[in-house]
């Protein structure tokens, strides 16, 4: 308490004595620039006299300041911008003029080899993602930013074959991606991880990587629970990579002039055959999945630039199988499920996506740029597959069961955007128009077949049934008109420094006439006398606009499944508030920050679903209301020197009112805790470790093809942990004393579930003739080695 009295004295007494020098001092006139490391002119810095924040300006659109203060035998300039590393610079007897220039480096993880020497504060609910020691980690989705992402404060995954995740309660539907400003789409058919492919990301191409777990701006399009945003990088000269492993290749090549025309080129290739075969199902596996992307931008003038964006994608999936056995339940009443199969599936998911965007230059702080765009995939979902099972429960289970599906999908999504940006001092204001057209047709034809002991099921004597039959033919052809402003605004108080972004966002969708308006606005403070603590608080709106899945509406009755489109669904509703904190600290001289953040999700107009393995089948119906809340904890920084590492726990709970019953809702989890750490063998650099492991307590689940309202069993929890060891055998000099080209290349292995935990994302479900039903678990991958090489020019 003393200590703290005095502490305050002495900033009063100095205080004081300020005051004092400015009332018998003379005025002094300091002006200059404040500039990045690359030289580039920093706007909007503040620049204030320490001890009277008060006494400040900030920097103009070139980087430029010009303050007046009282002279003093000594004056400490401080220089700071959200971002960037804060700056002093001490003043003795300043008289008449003095030029101050000063440079602010980044306060960003740096590039491999450079020494970190911060991490970086942004005041809004958009956080940058390091993905420096991704390339050392093989990933068993064929993703790679997700899977860096899945390590994130609020998010969790289940299945190391998918590249989906849940954010805060949310679904896999309910997240959104931008990729250089459009929002991107992902195939609708894809029932299981195995099917997936590969991610529309190539993490050879980004530059840039931001996160939102909630509170996010209203640049972003309608979904619920969160945005990943990223940005191509456009190269200033030649640059090239190439990898190998067990897991498939890539190769990438890029080039610039230095800001008048880049390019890159990247093809990818993956199959998942090997680790596959770690399943309980064994056969014939035999994914390919290939896609090739580019990105060229050209500035024929200071004033414009056009960019071009184009992917293709291929994801196939062949399967034959032959026989399974699953041991399952607890060594008191322990069970054991055996399978042998005849059939086949074949999958065909093939995507086409390209963009132009031309953008004119008005000058340094206003761009005004047009954008179209166009997705079309085709998809088909084809198998036979019969099995004859046998489970040893008490009745000894024995039967057959046949599934059969003809389900293809067509859907071309066309659209044109205008969007543009202005910015003066202390406001940043960006604003855009969106108009879509969607056109989806869809056939689905499948059923399935079971018979116990003899008996088929359902069991009715005079007549043969199947115990699940869906026939639908769908079409579909609409519009949507999308606007959205906003602004951010900062301003300096002598208690520190005030960040404001708020926005509003408009969107109409032409099937079902709705139109939905969504306010959001976070506020950030940075204390003057703590600098290194941000505060921030967000809250908004947020719709989940309907897409083509949450219209169908599947009724079941005695077995057979009834589609139709509903023109009256609604978009989902949740009301965001967030409270998070962020702090800066350091342990020998090595920067970390910690973050926190509590939040509360109001849910209504929910449109429930249920969850087969990542395909989310909808009621079609807005029939629920329900909540989300929850508390996210992450510590980020250099655990081990110039390297990055971090960890991250989450509470959660969400829960849904269906028809006045409350249940859980599919994503409702208690605990979810991420690592992602990164170390180097004692003496050398030359070889790294890098291990990242999730745990994630048990989702809600129940019998298939029933209602939320009987999923109430558990999961168990999901717990994986995989390790990347990678070696670098070329040293950065040769003999000679010059730099090797082929330096930055690696050899590594991966042990991917190296607990060899037997996780599980699904159930089958085996029904004998007395109705009794048995959960059989559906494993995921086991322990599996990956042997890995990459060359980086």
């Amino acid at each position: 308490m003393n200590q703290h009295i005095q502490t305050y004295m002495r900033g009063l007494a100095s205080t004081l004595l300020l005051c004092t020098i400015a009332a018998w001092g003379q005025n002094v006139t300091i002006h200059g620039t404040v500039t990045d490391t690359e030289r580039k002119p920093i706007e909007f810095a503040s620049v204030h006299v320490e001890g009277a924040t008060l006494v400040g300006t900030r920097t103009n659109l070139k980087g430029e300041y010009t303050l007046t203060c009282t002279s003093a035998d000594s004056l400490t300039m401080v220089f700071r911008m959200l971002g960037y590393e804060t700056r002093k610079r001490t003043l003795k007897h300043p008289v008449d003029t003095v030029v101050v220039n000063i440079t602010l480096p980044q306060a960003s993880i740096a590039l491999e080899g450079v020494e970190v020497r911060e991490v970086r504060q942004q005041a809004g609910t958009m956080t940058d993602i390091n993905l420096n020691e991704m390339r050392h980690l093989g990933n068993a989705s064929g993703g790679g930013v997700e899977q860096i992402v899945a390590t994130q404060a609020g998010v969790s995954s289940h299945n190391e074959l998918s590249n989906q995740y849940n954010v805060r309660g949310g679904s896999f539907d309910e997240n959104s991606v931008y990729l250089n400003g459009i929002e991107m789409y992902r195939p609708l058919l894809i029932r299981s991880g195995q099917q997936e492919g590969l991610s529309v990301i190539n993490p050879d191409m980004v530059e840039r990587v931001q996160f939102s777990a909630g509170g996010f701006e209203a640049k972003y399009g309608d979904k619920m629970a969160s945005v990943l945003d990223i940005q191509y990088k456009r190269p200033t000269r030649l640059e090239a990579s190439a990898s190998a492993s067990m897991l498939g290749a890539a190769g990438y090549v890029g080039y610039g002039t230095g800001g008048k025309f880049s390019m890159m080129h990247a093809l990818r290739y993956k199959t998942t055959k090997n680790l596959l075969g770690t399943t309980d199902t064994h056969g014939e596996y035999d994914p390919r999945d290939f896609d090739y992307q580019t990105y060229l931008s050209w500035s024929p003038t200071s004033r414009w630039t056009i960019d071009l964006l184009g992917n293709v994608a291929n994801n196939d999936y062949d399967f034959t199988p032959a026989d399974r056995e699953t041991k399952f339940g607890t060594s008191e009443d322990a069970h054991d499920f055996r399978v042998y199969f005849d059939g086949w599936e074949r999958d065909r998911f093939h995507t086409l996506f390209g963009a132009a965007t031309v953008t004119h230059h008005f000058n340094k702080s206003n761009d005004l740029g047009l954008t179209f765009s166009a997705f079309k995939t085709h998809e088909s979902e084809t198998y036979d597959i019969q099995g004859e099972y046998w489970l040893d429960s008490e009745d000894y289970a024995i039967g057959t069961y046949k599934e059969h599906a003809r389900n293809r999908l067509n859907a071309t999504v066309t659209s044109v955007g205008i969007g543009g940006r202005s910015r003066w001092t202390g406001h940043e204001l960006r604003y855009g128009l969106l108009l879509k057209h969607e056109k989806i047709d869809e056939t689905m034809r499948e059923w399935e077949m079971r018979d116990s002991a003899g008996y088929s099921l359902p069991h009715n004597p005079p007549r043969l049934d199947l115990i699940y039959n869906l026939s639908s033919a769908q079409e579909i052809s609409s519009t949507r008109f999308e606007a959205y402003v906003q602004d951010q605004w900062s301003k300096m108080y002598d208690e520190g420094e005030l960040v404001m972004s708020y926005g509003i966002r408009l969107a109409r969708w032409s099937y079902n006439k709705e139109t939905i308006v969504s306010p959001r606005a976070t506020v950030a403070f940075i204390p003057a006398r703590m600098d290194q603590l941000l505060l921030r608080f967000s809250t908004g709106l947020y719709y989940q606009a309907p897409f083509y899945k949450e219209l169908k509406d599947t009724t079941l009755v005695n077995g057979n499944a009834i589609v139709t489109l509903n023109p009256n669904i609604k978009s989902q509703r949740s009301i965001h508030f967030l409270f998070g904190a962020d702090y800066k600290f350091r342990i020998d001289d090595r920067p970390f920050m910690a973050t926190a953040e509590a939040y509360y999700k109001a849910l209504n107009n929910l449109n429930p679903y249920n969850v087969d393995n990542v395909r989310l089948s909808y009621y079609g119906q807005n029939i629920a209301t329900g909540y989300a809340v929850g508390l996210d904890l992450k510590v980020y920084g250099e655990f081990v020197p110039r390297t990055s590492s971090w960890m991250s726990i989450g509470l959660m709970q969400t829960k849904e009112k269906i028809h006045g019953k409350s249940v859980p809702r599919p994503t409702d989890q208690l605990l979810n805790f991420n690592i992602m750490f990164t170390d180097y063998f004692p003496g050398t650099e030359r070889w790294k470790v890098t291990l990242k492991g999730h745990y994630a307590s048990g989702l809600p689940f129940g019998p298939p093809h029933t209602g939320r309202e009987k999923q109430v069993f558990r999961m168990r929890s999901y717990k994986r942990v995989d390790l990347g060891i990678s070696y670098r055998p070329f040293a950065d000099v040769g003999a000679g004393g010059e730099r090797q080209w082929w330096r930055d290349s690696w050899i590594g292995v991966d042990v991917f579930n190296i607990l060899g935990v037997n996780n599980v994302n699904s159930y089958y479900w085996v029904t004998d003739i007395t109705n009794n039903q048995y959960a059989v678990p559906n494993y995921l991958t086991g322990r599996q080695l990956n042997v890995r090489f990459t060359v980086n020019y």
